[in-house]
């Protein structure tokens, strides 16, 4: 396992993070829960292995993440990892959420402290929520209090709102961005990643295989994919090799990833890629960006809709229609304008969705194409 700096903070993070939000689940009354034993299982293999960094958040498998991260974590195995949680801010309505909500996270996960606290999915909108309610503030206090050691953000907006973060919060000490070889100029992006690197800050990186999209990409993508390599060792072979990334977070939901993620991480470190498998992943993306792709990296943040309906498989569906035509997408979901068109247009969705997809606009032009 290879480790590097995490920016200014003195620690050393494995390069392949774990991400509890895609574990091993089973269904039961209709709702997804998490296997406990394979989960934990899964966690402990993943630290035995030399991963250092476990990631989690508080809706996370509907708020059940970090009660079996924390269950995870018996044993020794605290002391053996670090642990990174997130206030979520849209459940932030007033500055006294933050201690309550900080205080269930450390009850969930059986720990006195938390090493890495993020705020959630920074946007404009909460970024105004932190400074309105003085949450920097209760973040330092919450620091000198010992409850949390490192203090950072994970982002999901435009690249002027990230350095405006960055600029304006001075105690930050990293920040999670969602980046790989398709990402290059999405949200915070590689200048945002630059950025925010110079600043001192560790970067952690989500989504290095776009929600699984990039572990078997469309024919247009795996054709521009360098030779001789899996498509899932081109994408995260691309972040390791930027000096700049500390981590990158995996959500491995089975020992086959996590033995594959582990082996590909001992293999490939800082400038890892020549020139040309640089050239043939910025080929990939310029194919992807000609064709007409939803940005859905089915995180389930949008899971909630009062209707039931399962955004991400129409997602999923839709695209197909870039490297098919009406016939691949109905064959694919028969129903698919009968699912959009119970949409009510409340919106909620748009509201949680990090990735700013016009959701009911997108449901209108599939509901008029098909």
């Amino acid at each position: 396992m290879q480790y590097r700096d995490f920016g200014k903070t003195g620690c050393k993070v494995s390069a392949l993070g774990f991400g509890a939000m895609r574990m091993p689940t089973f269904e039961a009354d209709g709702k997804k829960h998490i296997d406990e034993d394979k989960a934990i299982a899964l966690i402990r293999k993943a630290i035995d292995m030399g991963i250092n960094y476990v990631d989690t958040a508080f809706f996370y498998h509907d708020g059940e993440s970090e009660g079996l991260v924390g269950k995870a974590l018996k044993d020794g195995y605290r002391e053996k990892t670090y642990v990174a949680t997130k206030l979520p801010m849209g459940d932030v309505k007033c500055p006294e959420d933050f201690d309550r909500i900080l205080d269930i996270q450390l009850q969930r996960l059986d720990t006195d402290y938390i090493d890495f606290y993020l705020f959630h999915a920074l946007n404009r909108d909460h970024w105004k929520k932190v400074r309105d309610f003085g949450l920097i503030e209760k973040m330092e206090k919450a620091k000198a209090e010992g409850k949390i050691h490192h203090i950072g953000f994970s982002f999901h907006d435009d690249l002027h709102i990230f350095k405006e973060i960055i600029d304006s919060f001075p105690c930050c000490e990293f920040a999670q961005i969602q980046f790989n070889y398709l990402d290059t100029d999405y949200q915070a992006g590689m200048q945002g990643l630059l950025y925010a690197a110079e600043k001192g800050l560790g970067i952690v990186i989500m989504e290095p295989l776009r929600g699984g999209f990039l572990a078997s990409p469309d024919e247009c993508i795996a054709e521009n994919l360098p030779e001789n390599k899996t498509p899932v060792e081109a994408a995260l072979s691309y972040v390791w090799s930027i000096p700049e990334v500390s981590l990158l977070l995996s959500g491995m939901n089975n020992i086959q990833q996590l033995e594959c993620n582990a082996s590909l991480c001992d293999k490939y470190g800082v400038n890892c890629l020549s020139e040309k498998e640089l050239d043939s992943l910025s080929e990939a993306k310029k194919a992807y960006d000609r064709k007409d792709y939803i940005n859905c990296t089915k995180c389930l943040y949008c899971k909630d809709c009062p209707k039931g309906i399962a955004i991400p498989e129409i997602f999923a569906a839709f695209n197909l229609l870039a490297t098919g035509d009406r016939r691949t997408v109905k064959e694919a979901m028969p129903d698919i304008d009968d699912r959009v068109r119970e949409c009510i247009d409340c919106g909620k969705c748009e509201e949680k969705c990090p990735q700013n997809i016009e959701i009911r606009k997108m449901f209108r032009r599939i509901r008029d194409l098909f």
